[in-house]
């Protein structure tokens, strides 16, 4: 039976996501994030570095996002959501599985650091931090989101109405927590039609559905 170490409001969510799309069989194994919004140290009696998403499948144990995609589709798909190898469309599914997380993940995290810096601080240094904060997203962080959402946007344009072409794909899994992370950073709205669309059309799918429902409350949602 594979085991999902599923932390609330965290990558995870895709990996029920991904399961349920392939009707595989799991259990949920749920972890709640501490007061700091760090992963509980439970989980590092699953893996040393204590994040989620991890999962156990017999005496395997799979962590980091990507890695598990290609881990259940390899070994369970039968040929589902993954293009064949050597087409064109493998190779972009190829490129968007590290994408997300290689590239994409990065100015977003900066951005909620950033957001949260001041909040910790003395309230005597608060205001001097709010600046710092206000003056590293304005000229560092959010110029890279922007050129980030709208690549994403025109690829979506280009190539869609999937991140691989026509057929829904692991990659969009994957890309759906960096299109969720977007949207409530105020990068995917209406400027963005098809990002917003891609939103919409994944939401909907009764997979994504019945993984909120083993999930919980999934704050990105909101």
């Amino acid at each position: 039976m594979i085991t999902v170490h599923h932390l609330n409001n965290s990558r995870s969510q895709r990996v029920l996501w991904l399961l349920e799309e392939l009707g595989l069989a799991y259990e949920v194994k749920r972890y709640q994030r501490e007061p700091t919004m760090q992963a509980p140290s439970e989980l590092r009696a699953v893996h040393p570095l204590g994040k989620s998403p991890v999962i156990t499948d017999e005496h395997h144990t799979v962590a980091e996002s990507g890695a598990i995609i290609e881990y259940l589709v390899g070994r369970y798909g039968a040929g589902r959501l993954r293009p064949a190898e050597g087409t064109l469309e493998r190779m972009r599914y190829d490129y968007w599985l590290h994408y997300a997380e290689g590239s994409a993940m990065q100015p977003l995290f900066l951005k909620l650091l950033f957001d949260l810096i001041p909040k910790q601080l003395p309230a005597i240094v608060r205001p001097i931090g709010r600046m710092i904060s206000k003056g590293v997203k304005q000229k560092l962080i959010d110029p890279q989101l922007r050129t980030h959402f709208d690549y994403m946007e025109s690829e979506l344009a280009s190539h869609g109405p999937w991140f691989v072409g026509p057929e829904f794909s692991a990659a969009d899994v994957q890309m759906s927590f960096v299109a969720e992370a977007g949207a409530t950073r105020g990068e995917v709205d209406a400027r963005r039609p098809k990002l917003e669309d891609f939103l919409r059309r994944i939401h909907a799918r009764p997979a994504y559905q019945r993984a909120l429902e083993r999930g919980g409350p999934y704050e990105l949602l909101k």
